[in-house]
């Protein structure tokens, strides 16, 4: 796929009266659709807790295809698929499980698997599924390859725990394929990239977005949302950040600019979040406040995005937002040269590589 490519606005140009007309505001940046939750476990043709965190792809024929998270009766999870020509509602769900977990020939998967991120991938003519597998070692991240979304080619764990919010580029970087993923370590709960020439083998790991520190809404830890967009300006990446408050935590997110061919540099970062748990389904739930998107499609205008979401870990929803109304957020809300945006922090983890 070609990068998005939209008009360029440079703001200092720009008259005050011109920036303040254009400037998106936080709340207009996405639309809940009056429908929403437009996807629960009310819809789903078989027995289940909760539906939930769905990747999100279109398909060759025009549909919307929702690769959902399942949670069972149980407490474990699987992947199902729900097609739907619009992208809104007249979903068709796949009768029975469209991907269980097999801990039999893969046992990082014994507590089952969640939170898929879909990339199309055009030199492979394949969907590439990065998702989360559980074990007793905790969250791994874990991969397949489909055409159909019938059929898949695992490759198993790629990422050992405790990793997850993982999505692959749609297309190499530097001859090499790229992983975003977000593994726990002593330096923290911060964005990685990783890269490997066959899927397989993955090296060359370094850091792309540190959690901040103190008061901020993404302080403690943050992860991968929704697969980057490529735009002509970078790969404009929607993820979420972590508050731990006095009643439990908060999921909102936030946005960040990375070169196109050096994904692992930041060149924007928003300073405030912009799109939180507001509405009664964001806010109720197995899990309170969170909003959480695994996938988004855009539209054929090429700026149009419906971004999918699991709201309060119980249901799916959908908000539509620009690319064009994003990337001028990020230009007027980006902070430079505080220590906690897009500059590395006192400890310099953006340098550490292990090969």
């Amino acid at each position: 796929m070609n990068p998005i490519r939209l008009p360029a606005t440079s703001p200092e140009y720009l008259t005050v009266e011109q920036r303040n007309a254009q400037v998106p505001t936080d709340d207009s940046l996405f639309v809940r659709h009056p429908g929403n939750p437009i996807l629960s476990r009310e819809n789903w043709p078989y027995p289940v807790n909760s539906v939930f965190n769905a990747g999100a792809t279109r398909l060759a024929d025009g549909d919307t295809l929702l690769l959902c998270r399942v949670e069972d009766r149980r407490g474990l999870s699987h992947l199902c698929a729900a097609r739907s020509a619009n992208g809104i509602d007249g979903w068709l769900i796949d009768p029975q499980p469209t991907l269980m977990a097999n801990p039999r020939e893969y046992p990082e998967e014994i507590w089952g698997i969640e939170d898929p991120r879909i990339t199309y991938v055009p030199e492979l003519e394949q969907y590439a599924v990065a998702y989360t597998s559980y074990a007793r070692g905790g969250p791994g991240v874990s991969l397949a390859l489909t055409k159909d979304f019938k059929s898949f080619e695992r490759y198993g764990v790629i990422m050992s725990p405790e990793d997850k919010d993982a999505a692959l580029l749609p297309r190499r970087i530097g001859g090499f394929w790229a992983l975003i993923h977000r593994p726990v370590t002593t330096l923290g709960a911060h964005m990685w990239i990783s890269y490997s020439p066959d899927l397989q083998h993955w090296g060359s790991h370094r850091v792309m977005l540190e959690a901040r520190r103190g008061g901020w809404w993404d302080a403690n830890k943050i992860g991968l949302c929704s697969p980057p967009i490529e735009t002509a300006k970078g790969w404009l990446t929607i993820y979420h950040g972590v508050r731990h408050t006095a009643s439990g935590s908060i999921y909102r997110l936030g946005l960040a600019l990375f070169d196109l061919d050096k994904p692992d540099i930041c060149l924007q970062r928003g300073d405030s979040w912009m799109f939180g748990p507001e509405a009664s389904y964001e806010r109720g739930g197995d899990v309170n406040d969170v909003v959480f998107p695994c996938g988004q499609t855009i539209g054929a205008d090429g700026d149009t995005i419906h971004l999918y979401y699991g709201a309060g870990d119980s249901c799916i929803a959908m908000a539509t937002g620009s690319v064009r109304a994003l990337l001028s957020w990020l230009d007027f809300n980006s902070g430079v040269g505080d220590g906690n945006d897009c500059q590395r922090t006192d400890h310099q983890i953006g340098k550490v590589y292990l090969k």
